[in-house]
């Protein structure tokens, strides 16, 4: 901590030494009941601080997770997450894999650990092509589905890059998203056509 910090800290503690001095001085008939009222409002104080300490991990968990999909018109409407972004979970391979869209991704992108739940051999992967990522440059691997479907829509022998680095999330790019004939965010949603 710097000096700076310690005389804040110092002068707020006694500050409050002071007025918690004050007030029992005016209270001394019911020093008992002011503690009492001292201790719910600091308990209060203490749970407001633990929600605001975990409300980003609380959002982020939430966020991150596939929200229901809905289809009207032949269309399919993603809603948008808390977080800002768009998630959908798709059947691959007959295996259900959540993924964020992602358009400035050109690929469909797989995490190592999606790529190995729908089949992938990890071992016997060639990581012979590279990626620029926000992270920097990642080997990439490439691969071929059997079979993707998201809601009515099944697409089969599309290629897929698999991410030879670290990722939270399998990412859905524009190499299936330009599949649709329309692509459409409104009203906080994201609308997938054909």
């Amino acid at each position: 901590m710097s000096g700076d910090l310690l005389t804040s800290l110092g002068y707020l503690v006694l500050l409050l030494l002071a007025l918690g001095g004050v007030y029992l001085a005016s209270h001394r008939q019911s020093v008992g009941k002011s503690l009492q009222m001292a201790l719910v409002w600091g308990m209060i104080f203490m749970g407001c601080m633990a929600i605001y300490g975990l409300w980003g991990d609380i959002n982020r968990d939430y966020g991150r997770k596939s929200l229901p999909i809905a289809q009207q018109d032949g269309a399919i409407a993603l809603p948008r997450a808390p977080d800002g972004h768009y998630y959908v979970t798709i059947e691959v391979n007959g295996t259900e894999i959540d993924f964020m869209v992602d358009t400035g991704a050109s690929d469909i992108v797989l995490s190592r650990a999606d790529a190995a739940r729908i089949g992938f051999d990890l071992d016997r992967l060639a990581f012979l092509g590279s990626a620029r990522t926000a992270n920097g440059v990642v080997p990439i691997a490439y691969g071929r589905l059997k079979t993707i479907r998201l809601g009515p829509y099944l697409d089969q022998a599309i290629s897929v890059s698999i991410n030879g680095g670290e990722m939270d999330k399998s990412l859905l790019g524009m190499s299936y998203l330009g599949r649709f004939e329309r692509i459409e965010i409104t009203q906080d949603q994201l609308i997938l056509k054909r």
